[in-house]
């Protein structure tokens, strides 16, 4: 039998992926896990994953092209952006962060009699649902790839820079997850605010609408919504379009603090997660 010698972590800031990676199974069997109970029981089973950012794209082209008929600005040469096409990128950002974000809230308190009985890195468990959070983002780019067809529209060529950006996105989803996970077993009230927090954050994220058509003097403040420098990012990416906003790479070094400072508390919490559990 393998020994496991726990000992206390130096640098509070630190990962052990070695040990994550010994864990791999644990990991890839508890996101398999999520997938099959979301669609277990259901009629039309994982065509679910499709039916909800179909239903969101339908409801954010009603309301923003048609009834509030925002102005886009031209995409790659010059072409003319459908509301669609400009919708459902948007989307592919902000569902992967608001999956990862409302499922890790109340992962750890789901898992309660695993993590009061045996030893893993409980990191597996944020960890699991940004994994899981990867199908969703997969599922947009599917019909991103549809619309893109159906309008015969030509992606721009930053996508080569698509890689990057997505990872950025896997990254905010990571130091969500985390945050939620941690907050959410010293404070119960987070498993309320949740939900509050997504729908503010879905309106004030330019998923329909151009961050241009935000007024100059607060346009700073917006990007301090980490989402919103992915979201530009991912359309830059395919759509093609004006350069980056400047105030983008705030969004990015947001993301970045808000993960380190996440792993911190997380290693801080996680030291007594079995006793307040």
């Amino acid at each position: 039998m393998k020994k496991i010698i726990i000992e206390p972590r130096s640098n509070p800031f630190k990962i052990n992926f070695s040990e994550l990676y010994s864990y791999r199974e644990l990991l890839s069997a508890l996101a398999y896990r999520d997938l099959r109970v979301r669609y277990a029981q259901t009629f039309i089973g994982f065509l679910w994953a499709f039916m909800n950012p179909i239903f969101s794209l339908l409801i954010l082209t009603f309301v923003f092209g048609i009834v509030a008929k925002v102005n886009l600005s031209p995409g790659y040469n010059g072409q003319e952006i459908p509301h669609l096409l400009y919708t459902i990128v948007g989307l592919a950002g902000w569902t992967y962060f608001s999956e990862v974000f409302a499922q890790a809230g109340s992962s750890i308190i789901s898992a309660q009699q695993m993590v009061q009985k045996i030893y893993f890195p409980r990191l597996v468990i944020p960890l699991s649902k940004a994994i899981t959070g990867l199908v969703d983002l997969a599922v947009n780019f599917i019909l991103i790839t549809i619309l893109l067809i159906i309008f015969g529209y030509k992606p721009s060529p930053n996508i080569v820079f698509l890689p990057l950006f997505i990872t950025i996105a896997v990254l905010s989803g990571l130091a969500a997850g985390i945050w939620m996970s941690a907050l959410t077993i010293r404070y119960r009230d987070f498993q309320y605010i949740t939900p509050m927090l997504l729908r503010i954050g879905m309106f004030i994220t330019p998923i329909s609408y151009p961050s241009a058509a935000v007024p100059e003097q607060y346009r700073m403040f917006f990007y301090l919504n980490p989402i919103t420098g992915i979201v530009e990012g991912l359309r830059w990416c395919i759509l093609g379009g004006e350069a980056l906003n400047p105030y983008t790479y705030i969004s990015f070094v947001i993301i970045i603090i808000l993960l380190l400072l996440g792993v911190l508390y997380f290693n801080k919490v996680e030291k007594i997660m079995p006793d307040i559990i």
